[in-house]
């Protein structure tokens, strides 16, 4: 069977991971520091891999815990540091082993009961102690997110709450690397078994749930009776969405309660990979069979930092909803202050900028990566942070901030108060929102390149991109830098008034990444993608 036809159905025997091998090579095998591949690597989200090809094992973790609790120390970081982790098979391990370093280091830290917590709630408890207590607190989160089963990744959030900037991640990464060069001798660490007598249990769930109502209007959802159902891909989203279900009545099903670090249950990505990616319709296969059973539905990824809405119509594209949570939210939160703008990563929609303007609101245009919406959302000053992959957070109706990490879980109730309050699912308004502003092409595709094209890649300047209209019209803008914040996008942005065009290397493959939208229909956008990729070809020398 090929890969386009496994895609979106049950995952065969042969893709399922090898658990006890997996967590065996996280203990047994050491990490070559000489490889670059597999030393410590923070990412726009943590540093991940796998211990089967030396990217993810116990020195790393190790390495990693000593340098957050040496950052700790510097940065006058006092108080406890609240631990998650999710359903990935190295989680657990990865997460035992940082819990053996920083007991060793002083740290006070603070895990769930059942220890599966999702990443919003750890991002929310670190925000409600920063809010009163005198001695701040940060956090981990033990996760690769929708990555496949067999990868694991480690993730720190600042007192912040969200995720750390370059500059901490760097210090660590710098710092990690240097103590897996001396053979981790510079690793403070107890036993198991003191670690586990010297974490403190707190209760992440209740505080997170009973909070819900600060910022989605629960009692509508409960007095319209909108059918919503539920898939937590088997993450930790699962035990808050069983207490939400008991906490407010609310007509809601989980339509699976499977916990299985192989995920046996998913059906397979496009690519012929399992990966718990609730914004792709082939991994969601299983929810779309029951769409017709809901008004709305959900699914999250391992760690609930991810949404997918799915309703009669389908599973929504991620972009599509991010527009149509931006134009609801923005007429229903009087609370908000009238200034708070919007965020958005330069390769989401252009028709969110189009729902700004309509709305009356400015449009903040970063580089990939929810960390630069952190203070923004901290100080109220975005009223919401959105990311083209399913990721977003927002604001308490008061318009104090509820998360300054990637949230899943109030997208989710957030549908159904759309609902329930406007008598129109999400992919219905969306439809109002075309009508109104455009309908959009948008896609992404892969390219080879060298890792010296790819370094070309990030580095380019707009000067070195000759090219003066694409896809028939005039180039409007030349990007290296993103235009709400300054900062280096990591790669190029072309933009025209109906279209635009993103490339930038991947981090861990020998491809680039070409994203693209068009306002003049799947053809226009075809068009683009060719010229991009001419452009992309001149500017690497091919």
């Amino acid at each position: 069977m090929t890969l386009s036809e496994l895609a979106g159905k049950p995952a065969p025997q042969s893709l399922l991971t090898n658990i006890p091998r997996l967590v065996a090579h996280y203990y047994e095998t050491r990490p070559d520091v000489r490889d670059p591949l597999q030393r410590v690597a923070f990412g726009t989200s943590g540093h991940r891999g796998t211990s089967l090809n030396g990217t993810f094992n116990e020195a790393h973790i190790l390495a990693v815990a000593q340098a957050v609790a040496e950052y700790r120390t510097a940065a006058g970081i006092t108080g406890p540091l609240f631990m998650g982790l999710d359903t990935h098979a190295l989680s657990e391990p990865a997460w035992m082993s940082a819990l053996q370093v920083l007991v060793a280091n002083g740290v006070k830290v603070r895990v769930q009961p059942g220890m599966f917590t999702a990443t919003p709630l750890v991002s929310h408890a670190i925000l409600e102690h920063n809010r009163t207590g005198a001695d701040h607190a940060d956090g981990i989160v033990i996760t690769p997110s929708h990555n496949p089963p067999q990868d694991g990744g480690f993730k720190y959030n600042p007192p912040s709450g969200g995720p750390a900037d370059t500059d901490v991640t760097g210090t660590v990464q710098q710092r990690a690397n240097v103590i897996l060069e001396g053979e981790l001798r510079d690793v403070n660490r107890v036993s198991l078994e003191d670690a586990m007598n010297g974490l403190e249990i707190f209760d992440f769930i209740t505080p997170y749930v009973e909070g819900l109502g600060e910022v989605i209007d629960l009692d509508a959802i409960k007095q319209s009776g909108v059918k919503i159902g539920v898939d937590p891909l088997g993450g930790a989203s699962l035990p808050v969405w069983q207490a939400i279900q008991a906490r407010y009545g609310l007509n809601l099903t989980i339509v699976n309660e499977t916990v299985d670090p192989r995920f046996a249950f998913m059906t397979v990505d496009r690519d012929g990979k399992i990966r718990m990616d609730c914004s792709s319709p082939w991994a969601m296969a299983g929810m779309l069979q029951l769409k017709d059973d809901f008004d709305v539905a959900v699914g999250n990824d391992p760690d609930a930092d991810r949404h997918g809405i799915v309703t009669r119509g389908g599973l929504m594209n991620p972009n599509h909803y991010l527009a149509v949570m931006i134009d609801y939210l923005f007429r229903h939160r009087p609370g908000w202050r009238a200034d708070a703008a919007i965020g958005k990563t330069l390769v989401s929609s252009a028709l969110i900028d189009r729902v700004g303007a309509g709305i009356g609101r400015k449009v903040v245009e970063v580089p990939v990566g929810f960390k630069y919406f952190v203070e923004g959302l901290l100080d109220s000053s975005f009223g919401f942070g959105g990311e083209e992959s399913a990721g977003a957070s927002f604001l308490r109706t008061n318009g104090g901030a509820w998360s300054t990490d990637k949230d899943g879980i109030i997208p989710g109730l957030l549908a159904a108060e759309i609902t329930a309050k406007t008598g129109q699912t999400p992919s219905e308004r969306f439809k109002e929102l075309t009508d109104r502003y455009g309908a959009t092409a948008y896609d992404r595709i892969d390219a080879p390149a060298t890792p010296e094209q790819k370094a070309i890649l990030k580095n380019l300047s707009p000067e070195q991109v000759s090219a003066t209209t694409l896809a028939g019209d005039p180039i409007t803008a030349k990007l290296t830098r993103a235009p709400g914040n300054g900062e280096p996008i990591g790669g190029l942005k072309v933009v025209t008034e109906q279209a635009w065009f993103a490339a930038r290397p991947s981090g861990t493959e020998d491809v680039y990444k070409i994203y693209a939208e068009s306002f003049r229909g799947e053809e226009h956008l075809q068009r683009v993608f060719e010229e991009a990729r001419e452009v992309v070809s001149t500017a690497l020398g091919k």
